[in-house]
């Protein structure tokens, strides 16, 4: 199966981005095109998913873009890894759960690399990783399907400022915070982007 990379060098808006999505979401629908993975970074932007709450907006004066992905409010921009995809289930495993269950597996394996442990959560959709008696979350995952076909996609934070999330409930959980892999662990994370991409690919076809 024919899957085309994408790795954006400068950061792309997400209006821009989701638009790119939804026409090679239609193409892939008519077998027009490649499905995709697209890796990328955001500037500075708050989403919502189809089911959060305005309770959730702690601070009115943000604005958010409302999307069609599931999941509630997140924050997207610099120094967070995003990996958007358009994914044909009809060619795999028809259940949205397994490929959640893959999606959190790229993660993983590929932070394992760096010698970071995270897990997943059945309760809370995410990456998790405990630090210093608490569990944070490091990774989200927001998906649409349509036609079996799977896409949106997940974010990753690397070194991004963690003070925007103060301006929200991110995916409306109150009693666990974020934090990003340079908190974690001091080091380089060039490479990362290539991982993913990596072990994507080989994840998604078994």
């Amino acid at each position: 199966m024919t899957i085309e990379i994408k790795i954006s060098k400068k950061p792309i808006e997400y209006k821009k981005a989701i638009n790119f999505l939804e026409k090679r979401l239609k193409k892939v629908i008519d077998k027009k095109s490649d499905e995709l993975v697209w890796i990328l970074e955001h500037p500075n932007t708050y989403t919502a998913g189809k089911i959060y709450k305005k309770n959730e907006i702690l601070n009115k004066k943000i604005k958010i873009i409302n999307t069609n992905r599931g999941g509630k409010i997140t924050w997207h921009g610099p120094g967070q890894l995003i990996c958007y995809f358009v994914i044909d289930l009809n060619k795999r495993n028809k259940d949205i759960r397994n490929f959640i269950k893959l999606l959190e597996n790229v993660i993983i394996k590929s932070l394992k690399d760096y010698h970071i442990n995270t897990f997943p959560d059945r309760k809370n959709i995410g990456i998790w990783i405990y630090n210093k008696k608490q569990t944070y979350k490091v990774g989200a995952i927001g998906l649409r399907i349509k036609k079996w076909i799977a896409y949106h996609g997940f974010s990753l934070n690397i070194k991004n400022d963690l003070a925007p999330y103060k301006n929200i409930i991110p995916c409306g959980i109150t009693d666990r915070n974020i934090t990003n892999l340079e908190i974690i662990k001091k080091q380089n994370y060039e490479g990362l982007k290539e991982k993913i991409i990596k072990n994507f690919i080989q994840t998604i076809d078994i």
